[in-house]
């Protein structure tokens, strides 16, 4: 689910286990406010605080008493320290994918056309279907797929890797990327770790083990793109000579990863 900057939110766990969930932000200094802290965490009087919430006396002196505790002061103020001050020109741009795609992303849909279902993409929760030549798929939760991140600056994917299985050496033109991965997928990088590729950085992902493995990118970009550097190299039609002299492989390396990749020449 997607929630525009500055729009109000929250989450809870309304099953009967623990839950977990990983948050992508559009900014590597997203600040926080939690609303109840700003509004009775403070020094402003009872009276101007029921004025602004409409609550009563009472009720306004008693969330000021849980919340009025040193440490909750701390960190407000920490928060509003930290809270960015940027600000979108407007709260949202549900992207119309009927329209043409430009430097600053697809053109808005009608207010009265957008519904909750455009801010939420269910796609992320099913394993893609490893059955191919790299044992790996890519599930992206871009703009062509989830119209809410349009203009947001952010887009999720989920990466499946069956064992043995590599995400070819790529780049994103357009973003760059932050990778969790939920399973071991190689001896250094293990459950919950991080790892980040800026922006155009050639990168990998292979999965060492011997079990299934699962991540999720998160890109800084809701069209991000996407080039595998072996399709870039060897599935065109320049002549096998030329890409001789740009890669250094023989003749043979050449044309055989040329049949394999659609390549022609």
């Amino acid at each position: 689910m997607v929630f525009p900057q500055g729009l109000l939110h929250f989450q809870a766990n309304a099953g009967g286990k623990p839950a977990t969930a990983i948050a992508s932000l559009s900014s590597p200094n997203p600040g926080l406010q939690i609303t109840a802290f700003a509004l009775f965490g403070n020094n402003l009087t009872s009276a101007l605080v029921e004025k602004t919430t409409f609550l009563d006396d009472a009720q306004v002196k008693k969330l000021k008493a849980i919340l009025d505790m040193k440490m909750l002061q701390i960190l407000f103020l920490l928060f509003i320290l930290l809270s960015s001050t940027n600000a979108l020109v407007q709260d949202f741009c549900v992207a119309n994918l009927k329209g043409p795609d430009g430097p600053a992303g697809y053109p808005c849909k009608t207010e009265a056309k957008v519904t909750v279902d455009d801010f939420v993409f269910s796609g992320l929760a099913k394993a893609g279907n490893t059955s191919n030549i790299i044992k790996a798929a890519v599930t992206p939760a871009f703009v062509a797929q989830f119209p809410g991140v349009n203009g947001l600056g952010l887009s999720l994917a989920r990466l499946d890797l069956a064992p043995g299985g590599v995400i070819p050496l790529h780049t994103h033109p357009g973003a760059s990327e932050v990778l969790v991965a939920n399973s071991v997928y190689v001896k250094t990088v293990h459950k919950g770790d991080i790892m980040v590729f800026p922006q155009g950085l050639l990168h990998f992902q292979a999965n060492a083990g011997g079990k299934p493995a699962t991540a999720i990118a998160s890109l800084s970009s809701p069209n991000p793109g996407l080039q595998i550097t072996a399709f870039a190299l060897f599935g065109n039609n320049l002549t096998s000579a030329l890409v001789e002299k740009t890669t250094f492989l023989d003749d043979a390396q050449v044309k055989k990863l040329k049949a394999i990749l659609g390549g022609t020449g």
